[in-house]
């Protein structure tokens, strides 16, 4: 057998039970095909890089298999009849990933970061230039030939 990770859109006015029935009902036509889910990470709501059928967000799911080739074109397949799907991808690796995907490693950072109060607004996170030092007083900049027929005209 084959592993595949899987992930697909899910329209953003379907529920989040309706989502995890998908994910249910894909799994047992996984399964009764003779193959295995190892995984499966609902990433949540996302924004969309561009509109699909006329959705700016959408739900998205991972599923790490491990089924034969015909087990994942029935899903596919399924995917594509099904109105709350908007799109879908598969791609064949060498081994699945132990542990949480890189999606879920961002939300965790970024939760952290919230969390200890990091950012612009409170002076911490990376825009934080204490180290720098005073950049000493502000130099005058030489005006151009524009500008200053400009500033005489006024």
């Amino acid at each position: 057998m084959s592993l595949y990770e899987h992930i697909f859109l899910a329209r953003p006015d379907v529920t989040s039970q309706q989502v995890e029935a998908l994910v249910e009902q894909y799994k047992g036509i996984i399964e009764t095909s003779g193959g295995k889910v190892t995984k499966i990470e609902p990433w949540g709501i996302k924004s969309l890089a561009y509109r699909i059928r006329k959705n700016r967000k959408a739900h998205f799911t991972l599923l790490n298999v491990d089924a034969p080739s015909a087990a994942l074109a029935e899903v596919e397949r399924l995917q594509r009849i099904n109105e709350d799907v908007l799109r879908s991808l598969t791609i064949r690796v060498e081994e699945l990933e132990e542990g949480p995907s890189v999606m879920l490693q961002k939300r965790d950072r970024d939760d952290r970061r919230e969390r200890d109060g990091g950012g612009f607004e409170r002076g911490g996170g990376r825009f934080d230039r204490s180290d720098r030092g005073d950049r000493g007083p502000r130099r005058e900049r030489p005006r151009d030939d524009f500008e200053a027929e400009e500033s005489e005209e006024n």
